[in-house]
């Protein structure tokens, strides 16, 4: 198999020193390496991609395309699949902090509005105790009351800074009226644990749907990502009713031109065809929580 070359490994190396890229960001450091607009060279980007991604399969990485649930731009990311012990090493944030933030990921996507996001005093409240009574917490960091003394510790101020820090890392982001909401490295990353842990997904794209709108009529479940469902109401002689039930759907779309099929396709760049989750959600925690917050970059490094 022929080596990376020069090119893809300066793709590599934008995203892991770089952060998550938007769509725009990252085509633009494609069209520096090759001198050609992805826009007008389809078929190029995706054989770097693919190229890219085989070779990363060896240590476990991944280059990733999602949509920001939030605003529905297309970002891309270097994403690390390995949830282990090793992996541990990789991560800045300490095991009260990771708590905190799972305990936040866990109150968004048990929201049954699908809302996306809770408010920064639901945030502050949050008690990190609940972890260690859904065994996200390994028995030997419990003392004899049953609870790690840093959880209980874990004060107002220390979950404010761990915030500041989570948005700042892009993990979760600070949205108007005072509420936290998921961040795009957290849609980047979690994609797996979203499916483990049956969390409902769009009728359109499939994707986890965190943040979506629910279909008018009570007795069905559909959910549809916002942009998801501009595209799919934008399109001549698609009725806006419900897929699932049927039920009129009453939304205000933008004013935008007929969306082409293709366009209107989900970013889809990873290494494994999608599956198709459950849409029923499960109240029990997920494993290997330690592992969430685990740096792509240092843990490339170590491997490479």
């Amino acid at each position: 198999m022929p080596e990376l070359t020069d090119g893809h490994k300066v793709l590599i190396q934008a995203l892991i020193s770089r952060g998550p890229l938007s769509e725009k960001d990252f085509h633009a450091v494609f069209n520096g390496v090759t001198g050609k607009n992805p826009a007008n060279h389809k078929q190029l980007f995706n054989d770097y991609l693919l190229k890219i991604n085989k070779d990363l399969s060896h240590v476990q990485c991944e280059l990733r395309g999602c949509r920001n649930q939030n605003d529905g731009q297309v970002f891309y990311g270097f994403v690390n699949n390995v949830s282990d012990n090793q992996s541990e090493l990789g991560t800045k944030y300490s095991v009260p902090q990771i708590a905190f933030y799972k305990c936040i990921i866990e109150a968004m996507v048990q929201d049954a509005t699908a809302q996306g996001c809770i408010s920064d005093i639901d945030a502050l409240n949050i008690r990190l105790e609940n972890q260690v009574l859904n065994g996200a917490v390994p028995q030997s960091q419990h003392n004899s009351l049953g609870v790690p003394a840093a959880f209980r510790n874990f004060s107002i101020s220390q979950k404010e800074k761990t915030l500041e820090q989570l948005v700042r890392d892009k993990w979760l982001c600070s949205i108007p009226d005072g509420k936290i909401g998921l961040g795009v490295r957290s849609f980047l990353d979690l994609r797996s644990w979203f499916r483990s842990n049956d969390i409902p997904s769009c009728e359109v794209c499939n994707e986890a749907a965190v943040k979506a709108e629910l279909c008018p009529n009570d007795d069905c479940n559909v959910r549809i990502h916002q942009y998801c469902l501009n595209k799919r109401f934008s399109r001549k002689k698609v009725e806006r009713v419900c897929p699932g039930c049927g039920q009129q759907w009453r939304c205000v779309l933008p004013e935008v031109e007929e969306i082409e099929e293709e366009d209107a396709q989900d970013v889809q760049i990873q290494s494994q065809p999608l599956s198709h989750p459950k849409r029923t959600l499960r109240s029990r925690a997920a494993t290997n929580a330690d592992a969430l917050l685990a740096s792509s970059s240092q843990d490339v490094r170590h491997k490479c």
